[in-house]
């Protein structure tokens, strides 16, 4: 089984979005997925609660009985295990980094979010473990990406390639219980998680392919 953790010290910077999106994409390509949610908002199990469908599954879980859960899904056949993460507690990036097989850390463009990430990265680095940053919330100008990108690459940090854009499919999927590449099929907020959930593969199974 894979672990792939999304951790952000930040709120609202897209991390359950990633994971109930990534966790679909993961599910229609035949693996057998799991959402384990560590915010205590719960807002990933609030999602699965208006959600038409029984999958992906979702576990709300402490972080302590993080490896106790992870064990379990492995063993009942768990193909990807997915953590989405809480804002500010460090005991909870701490946590689900350490157990993780790689690491995406969302991050809006926006100086603060980008100087918020920095706590995160340090967290990730203390592990050993892969991650790369992925930028959310992108505006379709602006030189706020150029920004970030620059202070990803002074950080030593790998970007992802795979930018998300600031669309309102997002918030509309979530509000319906799905994940955007099921409200809006052939959206570019569809597009970018599919090729997101592609690189995201390549990172999880070394597997080559185009993003």
């Amino acid at each position: 089984m894979k672990v792939l953790s999304i951790l952000s010290q930040k709120g609202g910077v897209g991390k359950t979005t990633l994971a109930t999106c990534l966790a679909v994409a993961a599910e229609a390509d035949g693996k057998k997925v799991a959402i384990f949610d560590l915010d205590p908002q719960a807002t990933a199990s609030f999602w699965l609660d208006v959600r038409k469908e029984e999958k992906p599954a979702v576990i709300s879980v402490q972080s302590v009985r993080l490896p106790s859960m992870l064990k379990a899904a492995d063993d009942a056949g768990t193909d990807i295990a997915i953590i989405d993460g809480a804002a500010v507690a460090r005991d909870v990036t701490f946590e689900a980094s350490q157990v993780a097989h790689y690491v995406l850390i969302p991050t809006k463009t926006a100086v603060f979010d980008t100087m918020s990430m920095i706590h995160t990265i340090e967290i990730v680095r203390q592990q050993n473990k892969p991650f790369s940053i992925v930028l959310t919330f992108v505006p379709p100008v602006g030189q706020e990406t150029i920004d970030a990108i620059t202070t990803i690459g002074e950080l030593n940090a790998h970007i992802c390639p795979v930018h998300i854009g600031n669309r309102k499919a997002f918030f509309r999927a979530q509000s319906e219980g799905k994940a955007v590449q099921e409200y809006e099929p052939n959206g570019k907020a569809a597009d970018e998680i599919i090729r997101l959930y592609k690189y995201t593969c390549i990172q999880l199974y070394k597997e080559r392919e185009d993003v």
